[in-house]
């Protein structure tokens, strides 16, 4: 059995996205074979495609940190899936094929009836800014707090999530995006005619409690200006790197895996080392998910959870077929997309 997946040939732009036809991988032993039915679209893909994210590996690689699938074949040593059972999963890379071979450990059970495409939703964006929320932030009801790209995949998820937790929150955003703030009960921003510093001043007074700061770089100084005493940032981003889904330096072709993190870590030392006490906390999916597994998989068990009894809703953009993927991700870079972009592999 053939299969098709979407291949990243060299380090730059979406024309770096190739489809290619091949034989279906087999699961080794302790691996499951599933056949996705939708993998998300994110900002990390594309700093992986230019080679800047600390997790990007050597070419020719599928990109896909997450997916929804069926169980379609299981290796030896596995008992406790069943073929045809759906599930979910962060495999970082691989996702952008039709069948993936996958450890069993890392295949999460997903809930019947739940669309793909919403589902896939919580394993990158909504974990991420569950976690943040509740492991990183400890946010309190009443809490304030700033949300960059609040229109986006994560930033729509934190303030769903916030809502639900009683926070007051503010989110920057384009003017494109300002109706989706307002909706999901933020009070937006727009970035691109106002200065956040000066609109948090003046909204709060003192400031917020909580940032959540995606974009990294000179950016997380900023943020910590729009904080209180006593206040942090949580960063969890370098999307800053990127300019309409390209390198912004221009320096597209090679891999640079850890030049955006060292910059990254130095901000995070300021933050301590600076008076004001406003502190900077990183917060990453991956190690986390690394030192905590379990937290990974309870914390998407609650996520579909409240997605069953409609307490969340997560914003899809758009649709593309996996043979689109290269649009998928053009559409991504340009900027302004409220919600999540998700291939659905089952379309043509």
């Amino acid at each position: 059995m053939r299969h098709r997946r979407i291949i990243v040939t060299h380090y730059g732009g979406p024309e770096a996205l190739q489809v290619i036809e091949e034989e279906c991988p087999e699961p080794k032993h302790g691996e499951v074979r599933v056949n996705v039915l939708a993998a998300g679209v994110s900002l990390p893909d594309l700093m992986m495609r230019e080679g800047i994210h600390p997790e990007t590996p050597p070419l020719p690689f599928t990109s896909g940190w997450d997916l929804v699938g069926v169980v379609d074949q299981l290796g030896e040593g596995v008992s406790e899936l069943e073929p045809g059972q759906v599930v979910a999963a962060l495999p970082i890379c691989g996702a952008y094929a039709e069948f993936v071979c996958l450890p069993h450990r890392e295949l999460v059970p997903v809930p019947s009836g739940l669309d793909p495409a919403e589902a896939v939703s919580l394993v990158l964006n909504y974990i991420t800014a569950y976690q943040m929320l509740y492991h990183s932030a400890k946010v309190r009801t009443g809490q304030r707090v700033l949300i960059h790209g609040a229109a986006g995949g994560v930033g729509s998820a934190l303030l769903q999530l916030g809502r639900l937790a009683g926070l007051e929150l503010y989110g920057t955003c384009s003017s494109r995006g300002v109706s989706a703030v307002s909706g999901l009960g933020g009070i937006p921003i727009d970035y691109q005619h106002q200065d956040f510093v000066t609109e948090i001043h003046r909204l709060t007074g003192h400031g917020v409690d909580v940032v959540f700061d995606g974009i990294g770089g000179t950016h997380i100084w900023r943020s910590r200006k729009a904080l209180r005493p006593g206040g942090m940032v949580v960063a969890y981003g370098l999307t800053g790197s990127l300019r309409g889904g390209r390198l912004a330096s221009g320096r597209s072709g090679g891999r640079h895996r850890f030049r955006a993190i060292i910059i990254f870590g130095l901000y995070i030392a300021g933050g301590w080392l600076f008076p004001g006490r406003r502190r900077v906390v990183p917060y990453s999916i991956q190690w986390l998910k690394r030192l905590k597994p379990s937290w990974f998989r309870q914390d998407l068990i609650t996520l579909f959870d409240l997605l069953q009894q409609q307490k969340i809703k997560p914003l899809i953009a758009q649709r593309f077929p996996i043979a689109e993927a290269r649009q998928a991700q053009e559409l991504l870079g340009k900027g302004g997309v409220t919600g999540k972009i998700v291939l659905i592999h089952n379309e043509s």
